[in-house]
């Protein structure tokens, strides 16, 4: 019980964060702002391990071109799409999964005003703090 509560106060605490600030937590991990490690980088995204996985395998692809959410996509924003899945395909073959999932969240269930997907692996996925 003290586990879940504790986590719920930092997820209140992220997402309070996430909706008050006017810059993009994820644009400034692009630009390097704020210093992330890369696990995979191309020239339209990148990849950073979740910093509150719900997942044995939690890693987030996010594109470098601000795209608000899976509900604002536009034509011209396909390639980003295409290379967000060669890159998880890849990491999938790199770590070897057997198996994963790929996760958009948008509304509500989104965290962050950016659009990102989530790479899932390993034991079971706690989807309820997704």
């Amino acid at each position: 019980m003290f586990k879940k509560t504790k986590w719920l106060a930092k997820e209140a605490q992220l997402r309070i964060k996430y909706m008050t600030t006017s810059d993009c937590l994820f644009c400034k991990i692009v630009k390097g702002e704020i210093k992330s490690e890369f696990l995979k980088e191309s020239d339209k995204v990148v990849t950073v391990a979740d910093i509150n996985p719900v997942a044995d395998v939690h890693i987030l692809i996010v594109p470098k071109k601000h795209i608000e959410s899976v509900s604002t996509i536009r034509k011209e924003d396909s390639d980003y799409l295409v290379d967000m899945f060669a890159i998880a395909s890849s990491l999938a073959k790199e770590k070897k999964l057997d198996a994963y999932r790929l996760s958009f969240n948008a509304g509500s269930y989104q965290h962050v005003g950016h659009l990102h997907m989530h790479l899932l692996a390993g034991s079971k996925i706690q989807w309820s703090k997704l």
